[in-house]
């Protein structure tokens, strides 16, 4: 089981950035699938994430309003869409999921989610 994630890059404030995390192995369609981001010298926290049974969506606050996570049926996985980008939205972008899971559950777990993507970088200039 993996997951691919990529669509990062070097954009400006104010721009826009679609992540896709891609899945194999394994159909992800019971699963809970989310991405996570670590900024220079800090912790690795929760960004988004869609429930595996009602489809609902969680989102950090700070995203709120900004980032849309969706499905990708054609992928097996999720796609994150990033609008009015901040340079305090820089780091490492992680897919993740986890297996029965709900939306809000995925931020608790954490680093406790089953399976990780490798990461994708996303650098916002100011």
């Amino acid at each position: 089981v993996q997951l691919q994630a990529s669509g990062g890059g070097l954009v400006q404030a104010g721009g826009s950035l679609r992540l896709s995390c891609a899945g194999s192995g394994e159909s992800f369609s019971m699963y809970g699938m989310g991405w996570f981001r670590q900024a220079p010298g800090k912790e690795r926290e929760f960004v988004a994430a869609i429930g595996w049974a009602n489809e609902r969506t969680y989102y950090t606050d700070s995203v709120k309003g900004r980032f849309t996570i969706s499905r990708d049926n054609a992928k097996n996985g999720v796609i994150l869409q990033m609008e009015t980008l901040k340079p305090e939205d820089t780091g490492v972008y992680y897919c993740a999921a986890a297996r029965y899971t709900t939306a809000q559950a995925m931020g608790a777990r954490g680093a406790k989610n089953d399976y990780w993507g490798q990461g994708t970088q996303v650098t916002v200039s100011s």
